[in-house]
């Protein structure tokens, strides 16, 4: 089987609106499909697509397409220069970036993130996410032991997740996968996916057993969940 092709980048037109979109092509697809994820519009087509036919579903979708992508516009995070004096978010609060040479690995100290004096900005930016990532792990692990705990389940072996589109996912194993970029939010919006991940240990669906399992570890994770899909941008490093 042919491989799939690397994302091409592309542009269309729509209602005067240039709209740039990344074109994957797979043997493995059977139609096209639109998504928009934190890249922007991707399109996902059959290896064979005609151009014509893809032209023709983003301008018959063009509506969605355009309110879409503006959403998107409006809540990708801003570019980062990683300088002294840049803003990290933890758990929903504002840690200030601060060079200091000598300090080996990152480390919080009160509502200052110190980080190790380095030659450029993406080697901070890697020591950055380094350490988000150990605290990621570290709290999910915590908090998805408390909610099996609750349940009487055995406790889930949590792994971080890189997903463009999804906060958590739960296979039928016991694992549990917690996207890292999370613990950059508040930490009810962390509870609501860590219980509703480890809900999933009990019944793997969305019925309505499920929500009432979800609903015994988070009482309000209604709100949480409109929360979490709202405002969760502002938190968010690129």
């Amino acid at each position: 089987m042919r491989a799939e092709h690397p994302p091409a980048e592309q542009a269309i037109e729509l209602a005067g609106c240039r709209i740039p979109y990344r074109l994957r092509r797979s043997p493995r697809r059977r139609t096209i499909a639109l998504l928009i994820d934190d890249r922007g519009l991707q399109v996902a087509a059959p290896l064979r697509a005609p151009q014509d036919a893809i032209d023709a579903l983003l301008r018959e979708h063009a509506r969605w397409v355009i309110r879409k992508f503006g959403d998107w516009q409006r809540k990708r995070p801003l570019p980062r220069s990683w300088i002294a004096g840049e803003q990290v978010m933890l758990r929903g609060n504002a840690l200030t970036l601060e060079l200091r040479a000598g300090v080996p690995r990152a480390r919080q100290d009160g509502d200052r993130l110190l980080v190790g004096a380095a030659p450029d900005a993406a080697a901070i930016e890697a020591s950055v996410h380094r350490w988000i990532k150990d605290e990621a792990i570290r709290h999910f692990t915590d908090r998805c032991r408390d909610y099996s705990t609750q349940l009487g389940l055995p406790e889930p072996a949590v792994r971080l997740s890189n997903a463009r589109t999804r906060w958590g996912s739960c296979h039928a194993s016991g694992r549990i996968r917690m996207n890292w970029r999370l613990i950059q939010l508040p930490e009810a919006w962390i509870d609501y996916v860590a219980a509703h991940e480890v809900a999933h240990l009990r019944q793997m669906n969305h019925s309505p057993a499920f929500w009432q399992t979800v609903a015994t570890l988070v009482p309000d994770h209604r709100e949480l969940r409109a929360a979490l899909r709202r405002e969760a941008h502002r938190y968010l490093l690129p």
